[in-house]
């Protein structure tokens, strides 16, 4: 088992993370609030970007192959280095599905 240091970017809060462990069990078992719902991977609100490192998340449904690679589903990853990411940062899928979803301005 490997510990790797996880940095939230912009709140001063480092955790270490085994391997084994997703980075949101971590969290919740250090008392950091994250943000999650549905911890199966597919709601997007345990988003987070990951400015440097690697994860491993193949049960992150909810992005796409392109998001995978740039973002992380904190319930379903796990850091395969050292990370920084930026929590409350979601992929493009979910901000297009917000906006679309918006009702559209009126212009009287």
């Amino acid at each position: 088992m490997t510990e790797y240091t996880v940095e939230f970017v912009g709140t001063d809060e480092t955790i270490e993370v085994s391997d084994k462990q997703t980075i949101l069990k971590a969290c919740i078992d250090e008392g950091i609030a994250q943000e999650y719902s549905c911890r199966v991977g597919m709601c997007l609100a345990c988003s987070a970007e990951i400015l440097e490192g690697e994860v491993t998340q193949p049960a992150a449904r909810g992005l796409t192959d392109e998001e995978a690679e740039r973002f992380a589903l904190t319930c379903m990853a796990r850091p395969q280095s050292d990370l920084k990411l930026d929590r409350g940062v979601y992929p493009p899928s979910i901000e297009d599905d917000a906006a679309a979803s918006a009702p559209a301005a009126d212009d009287d």
